[in-house]
């Protein structure tokens, strides 16, 4: 994961360059150990863009097992029939930058991947996959975890959990537990809540 000169000023402006740096060492471009979290999931949501920039996000849905880990460094699925617009396929044949986020709803556990996408008519998958129109393969080049912090989820018996780290006018929310595991300590920013040791913590760490 590379940063650019942007991404620099906001860190050195709130002082994250250190946990920035850390945060990225773990992310790779190898997706084999995260197949059954991907496979598993029955959405994403994915971002792309025109050739002038010019960005769409879609949700991307299907039963669990529709997004495929073809080998450690590329994932595919299918373009079902929708509005006719074809925007997140039509900026694929002009800008192959994607990203997409996978979301748990159950545990809020989430995972970033970026890459580098080909859309096919003819690729060997439409035969597996009934109503496709078109198969998506994108070629990974970050493979990024991503904490639980902010994400409401949703039980089986339909009720919503709100995040206890969003925060709340006159609360004090409790900070991620990941900040004080030793693998950071020298990186958090000078006055980051997590350094007071009166503050509680909370679980944050994604589960996959």
């Amino acid at each position: 994961m590379d940063f650019t000169k942007s991404h620099r000023v906001l860190q050195d402006r709130f002082d994250t360059r250190r946990l920035a740096d850390r945060l990225a060492s773990v992310a790779g471009d190898d997706v084999s150990s995260y197949r059954a979290f991907i496979e598993a999931r029955d959405m994403f949501f994915l971002a792309t863009a025109d050739a002038n920039g010019q960005p769409q996000c879609s949700h991307k849905g299907g039963d669990p097992g529709f997004v495929r880990v073809v080998d450690a460094h590329t994932i595919a699925f299918p373009s079902y029939d929708g509005n006719g617009m074809f925007l997140s396929t039509g900026n694929i044949t002009e800008n192959a930058a994607v990203g997409l986020l996978f979301i748990d709803w159950s545990t809020g556990s989430r995972l970033r991947l970026t890459g580098s996408a080909s859309i096919d008519a003819d690729d060997p998958l439409m035969s597996v996959y009934a109503g496709a129109t078109l198969v998506v393969r994108i070629r990974l080049s970050a493979v990024f975890p991503n904490c639980r912090r902010y994400v409401h989820t949703h039980g089986e018996d339909g009720r919503t959990r709100r995040s206890v780290f969003v925060p709340v006018e006159g609360e004090t929310p409790p900070v991620p537990d990941w900040k004080r595991d030793e693998w950071f300590d020298g990186t958090l920013a000078a006055g980051d809540p997590a350094l007071d040791p009166t503050r509680p913590s909370a679980p944050s760490i994604p589960r996959f």
